[in-house]
């Protein structure tokens, strides 16, 4: 990678093209050729990409460390930072000073001193190019956050816990539990059965509730504030493959309408059950002195659900309302409902928990949940190469493109072609480039072609199925002609030997 990369950053600089052109692989001869040379040694069309854009906003190399990523290697094992999350609490008056085109004041956390001041956009490039390279940090918006915080009386929201979905006090915990949305998709009718969902929700904050007082906490003062607040956790994951399945874009707006629909129920019913269970067992200690507040935040959640842009109390930043237009009517009126409810019958009671949902990332829990999307997050690839840890990989397809394309009108066979299409045929039978014939004639029996066969299912490229191990190393130097230094060469490409080219091996891979 690191050689190839800098080759096209050489390619660029030295190039006598402009503009379009010089970025350009079929008008720059020299880069087309680079990128080539560069995706014909499995260089990733990401990172060549990138290098591109860098180029294009001025930069003329790039550093690129090497180091084993393999996730048992030493390098996983000993550099800082492998299984944490990093964000940034960023204020208001940032984005102004932005906006603005101003300075920006670095103060120390320990003195309260400025340390310099930098060009708030200048920051901000910084911020945004380290997300776009590694996803860290994360952003917090600090004024919204506590705008909507529901008991500002006992202190500010300063942070959240390592995957940022829980904001409330310091020093308190809440379990999580997660609903796999696409369990409630009715698959006869096509709908979200949102009776089922809100008996789940009402389900689940019963369940959180009473884990508060069967969990064990790590200090006396999260003991002692888990039973002052009693915040729960609940959530939900896999709306990307709802979406999906639904026939809706993730990127779209009614995609987003029936994602905050889906959400407002959820959090309308979690807050309506804990305002039951308060009339029952009392609402959470530090309620009264934090009850304006909360009512407040539950008064600007109602409002959302209803659709209103104006009435909302405290806040800086209006929040995007739910659009009755662009989804079925069941789903905002169930939404609006369930606000209604909480808000009415926390007036009454109160609330047993200070807070009720939270939407985590679900990043091992949501495999173990049979979801194909994580939290509220799309889809990275449809097909992906898990790594398995006794060797090789597995190739699987998202398990919501199949009924996706038949709720849009794909027949049958036409799905069938785009999932091989996507995820491969398994078999070099009939494959273009490499087939079983052209094998045969270089010397292959049917003996090493089942054993060929046997290994592609979980191989990354079919380059590495050809190797000493699977076809033993009399075959090789006897049959296919190979030379003991070429074979004891860890770089030795088997296929590209024996005649075919990168072209044969693309299209067959």
């Amino acid at each position: 990678c690191k050689r190839h990369l800098e080759n096209i950053f050489k390619v660029l600089n030295e190039t006598e093209l402009e503009g379009d052109k010089k970025f350009s692989g079929k008008e720059n001869k020299e880069l087309g050729k680079a990128i080539r040379a560069a995706s014909a040694d499995h260089v990733p069309m990401n990172y060549i990409s990138r290098c591109l854009d860098l180029a294009r906003q001025g930069f003329v190399s790039i550093e690129f460390e090497e180091y084993d990523t393999d996730w048992n290697s030493e390098a996983y094992a000993t550099v800082s930072g492998q299984n944490s999350n990093n964000s940034i609490r960023i204020p208001n008056k940032f984005f102004e000073a932005l906006e603005k085109g101003e300075e920006w004041e670095l103060i120390s956390r320990i003195s309260g001193e400025t340390i310099r001041t930098i060009k708030a956009n200048e920051l901000w490039d910084m911020i945004s190019e380290a997300a776009w390279q590694s996803a860290d940090p994360g952003v917090q918006f600090d004024d919204t956050i506590n705008e909507w915080h529901t008991c500002p009386q006992d202190g500010r929201i300063n942070a959240s816990n390592p995957c940022s979905e829980y904001m409330f006090l310091d020093n308190t915990a809440c379990n999580l539990a997660s609903l796999n949305l696409v369990k409630f998709l009715d698959p006869v009718t096509g709908m979200f059965e949102v009776e089922k969902y809100i008996h789940a929700c009402e389900l689940w904050t019963m369940v959180l509730e009473i884990s508060v007082l069967m969990a064990q906490f790590p200090s006396k003062e999260i003991a002692m504030r888990s039973y002052q607040y009693r915040t729960l956790g609940l959530g939900f994951a896999n709306i990307g493959a709802l979406l999906m399945r639904l026939g809706h874009p993730y990127d779209s707006e009614v995609g987003r309408q029936i994602a905050g629909a889906i959400t407002a129920i959820m959090g309308g019913t979690a807050y309506k059950t804990s305002a039951l269970m308060a009339k029952e067992h009392g609402a959470f200690e530090r309620y009264e002195a934090n009850k304006d507040d909360m009512m407040r935040v539950m008064k600007n959640h109602l409002l959302a659900a209803q659709g209103k842009t104006k009435g909302y109390v405290g806040l800086t930043v209006t929040p995007q309302p739910l659009n009755a237009k662009k989804i079925e009517k069941y789903l905002s009126g169930a939404a609006v409902k369930a606000w209604e409810e909480a808000v009415e019958l926390g007036q009454k009671h109160g609330y047993r928990n200070a807070q009720t949902t939270v939407i985590a990332p679900t990043g091992t829990i949501g495999l173990v949940m049979d979801c194909d999307t994580t939290g509220i997050e799309p889809d990275f690839a449809l097909v992906k190469f898990k790594k398995l840890a006794g060797g090789g990989y597995f190739k699987i397809i998202n398990q919501s493109v199949p009924p996706a394309l038949k709720n849009l009108g794909y027949k049958d066979s036409e799905i069938e072609a785009i999932i091989k299409y996507a995820v491969g045929h398994g078999t070099l039978n009939q494959s273009p480039g490499v087939d079983h014939e052209r094998l045969r004639n270089l010397g292959f029996t049917d003996e090493k072609i089942t054993a060929i066969e046997n290994s592609l299912e979980s191989a990354f490229d079919i380059s590495f199925v050809f190797n000493k191990y699977t076809l033993g190393e009399d075959f090789i130097r006897d049959t296919l002609k190979v030379s003991d230094e070429k074979l004891s060469d860890p770089n030795l490409n088997l296929l590209k030997e024996i005649g075919f080219t990168d072209k044969d091996i693309q299209a067959a891979n």
